[in-house]
């Protein structure tokens, strides 16, 4: 168990909503995701970490407890040491026996009765890193991948015997799955019951394919359907496709987190797309019209005004982004940037200078009466 504080680790403040934590541990997880850092021992530490934060603070209960004893409320019998209830409360010692009991169930994760693996279990999640293209969030997309999970074991139809037959229940925790001992007459302890492992039943004879387990590894080919307009770090959840349960318990989940690349030309903002284009000297003082390769594949014409300066910024409306569940668009945003030529020729240099001429000896400042205007006042 990590001993870092596990609002820090999950980057929220100890007054967090539970939609702050759990968007916080998205964001984390996404960046820290072992498919995204292949290798990366430190980013994999970082990813258990968050994910043991995030278990005890998504909890109602085992947060309120780590935030009045911190790591010590699952540690050592859950408690941090001490009596936390005070005293004079007049329990006897059937009321301290169930008391004990329960917090010693609530205070280790959850309670001994869903560690009993011998009802249904539901599989676990899976997740995948996905990474796309600006274009292909544009218009959408349906990715093939490959995922390692578990399935079913056909051989034994899943109940881990090798005659493919429920196996019988464990007669020692008469298939609840935990054993109780009792200490010093009102101290009970539930523990996992050591011949079944937790399971209820016994197996005796282990299924030869997957080893008594009920599940079996296998590698599966999945489509996934990108929506035109998603945006990066989107989670979706693909039912069923995670892990299969045990004793008859449903699939897991599968959650596929998109992220998308960076493009040359195009930054995304929501709906809308911005770029920065260069334009000749002679276009921006006249007046022009350029070509930029739009998102969709079309050319976009783009209307430069006389005397467009650097950094004036030109709104094209309906040629940003897909609009998730939406036939409409975002807008596209071009940031001009006036070009000064360089390697004149000689004839291009006698042009400008007649130019110079005729535009006065301030020329190389052509603000500069504003400019001292507002000196003048400042000294005034």
């Amino acid at each position: 168990m990590s001993e870092k504080d596990y609002y820090e680790l999950l980057e929220v403040n100890k007054n967090a909503s539970a939609d702050e934590i759990k968007r916080s541990f998205r964001k984390l997880a996404m960046k820290y995701h072992p498919d995204r850092n292949p290798d990366d021992k430190e980013a994999e530490l970082k990813f258990k970490e968050i994910n043991e934060a995030y278990e005890v603070l998504k909890d109602d209960q085992k947060r309120a407890a780590y935030d009045r004893y911190g790591h010590q409320a699952f540690q050592n019998g859950g408690m941090g040491g001490g009596n936390p209830f005070g005293g004079g409360f007049g329990f006897n010692a059937e009321d301290l026996s169930d008391l004990f009991s329960n917090v010693f169930n609530d205070f280790m994760g959850g309670g001994m009765r869903s560690n009993a693996k011998n009802g249904p279990r539901r599989g676990e999640d899976l997740s995948y890193g996905l990474e796309i293209s600006l274009e292909e969030a544009f218009t959408g997309v349906e990715k093939e991948i490959k995922v390692q999970t578990t399935d079913i074991c056909e051989k034994c139809s899943g109940y881990g015997t090798v005659d493919g037959k429920e196996p019988p229940v464990c007669d020692m925790c008469h298939g609840s799955g935990k054993v109780r001992t009792q200490q010093g007459g009102f101290f009970v302890f539930e523990t996992i019951c050591p011949k079944c492992k937790g399971h209820g039943r016994v197996v005796k004879d282990k299924c030869t394919e997957c080893k008594g387990e009920g599940n079996i590894r296998v590698e599966k080919d999945l489509k996934i359907k990108i929506p035109a307009g998603v945006e990066d770090n989107t989670r979706m959840r693909i039912t069923g496709a995670g892990k299969a349960g045990k004793n008859g318990g449903p699939k897991g989940d599968l959650y596929i987190f998109i992220n998308i690349k960076e493009h040359k030309l195009y930054e995304r903002s929501g709906k809308d797309l911005y770029t920065s284009v260069p334009v000749s000297m002679a276009c921006a003082a006249l007046g022009g019209k350029i070509e930029i390769p739009g998102i969709d594949g079309q050319k976009v014409d783009v209307k430069i005004s006389n005397g467009a300066q650097t950094g004036d910024k030109l709104k094209v409306k309906n040629e940003g982004m897909s609009i998730l569940n939406s036939d409409r668009r975002g807008d596209l945003f071009v940031l001009l940037k006036v070009v000064t030529p360089t390697n004149l020729s000689t004839r291009q240099k006698e042009l400008l200078e007649e130019f110079r001429a005729i535009s006065g000896d301030d020329d190389c400042q052509p603000e500069i009466k504003t400019f001292l205007d507002k000196i003048k006042d400042l000294f005034k």
